[in-house]
Parts: C-alpha cells; sequence; structure tokens
C-alpha cells in the first residue's frame, strides 16, 4: 500500500515552494507604448461614434410636436400638429397613423411651404383599419 510523504514525516515546507524558491520576473519594457496606443485607439473610435450619432441626429433647425389626433373613425385619424423651422424654408413631414399593436395602418406627407416659421396644422390621415395613435414620423427641410 503506498503511503504519502505526510504519512512518512517528509513534508518540510510548502509543496509548491515559497516565493525565495522562484526567479524574480523579467522587466517588461513598452507597457506604457502598448497603453497609449490602446488609449488612442479608444478615443478615435469614441470620437468616431460621436460624429456618427450627431450626424444621424437629423437636421436640428426643425422641430415638430403633436397637439391632438382624433381616431375615432374607423378609417381616418385627424392629426393636428405644430412644425417651427426657418421661414425662408421648405420642410416635408410625414405623418403616420397606428393600430394597437403599434402597426402602421397609414402615413402620408405633407409639404410645408417657405413662409411662416411656425405652423399648426390639422391634417387628416385615411388608414386602412382602426387606428389608435397619430404621430408625426419626421420633419426635415427640402
Amino acid at each position: 500500500m503506498a503511503t504519502s510523504e505526510a504519512e512518512r514525516g517528509r513534508q518540510d515546507g510548502p509543496i509548491l515552494g515559497t516565493p525565495g524558491d522562484f526567479p524574480d520576473r523579467p522587466e517588461r519594457k513598452g507597457r506604457f507604448v502598448v497603453h497609449v496606443v490602446i488609449a488612442i485607439l479608444c478615443a478615435v473610435c469614441a470620437g468616431g461614434w460621436g460624429y456618427v450619432m450627431w450626424a444621424a441626429g437629423g437636421d436640428t433647425e426643425v422641430s415638430n410636436q403633436v397637439i391632438a389626433f382624433d381616431a375615432s373613425s374607423g378609417d381616418s385619424v385627424q392629426i393636428t400638429f405644430e412644425v417651427s423651422k426657418p421661414s425662408d424654408r421648405a420642410v416635408l413631414c410625414q405623418l403616420q397613423a397606428t393600430d394597437v399593436n403599434h402597426v402602421e395602418v397609414g402615413s402620408r406627407e405633407v409639404n410645408i411651404p417657405p413662409g411662416e416659421g411656425y405652423v399648426r396644422l390639422t391634417e387628416r390621415l385615411e388608414t386602412s383599419a382602426q387606428a389608435t395613435s397619430g404621430a408625426v414620423h419626421y420633419c426635415y427641410l427640402v
């Protein structure tokens, strides 16, 4: 039968050794350079993503707001909305009606000609089914 060293009384120290039993760790050179390169790469990526998000934000010169909508009719929805824009530019807005499952049941584009900077409109939007909400999907300068 085999016996362990502990049973024979021969264990004098730690099984894996003490820190003095191992050689010193070699000096690592160039770690600072690696960290700087990684930091620059992260900054470039963050800046690029920031630019993409800023560019995708659309034209901030046009703002719109739905004031009210009436979806009581089964085949249309009436949307009242406001658009604030530069008075010398035309705007294209898309109106959208959705049902209870948030499925689009109607949409239409509305052209707002140059002239006034603040416009309040009421538009009737034909729908393919009973709508539960009406919204301005987007507005941008033309």
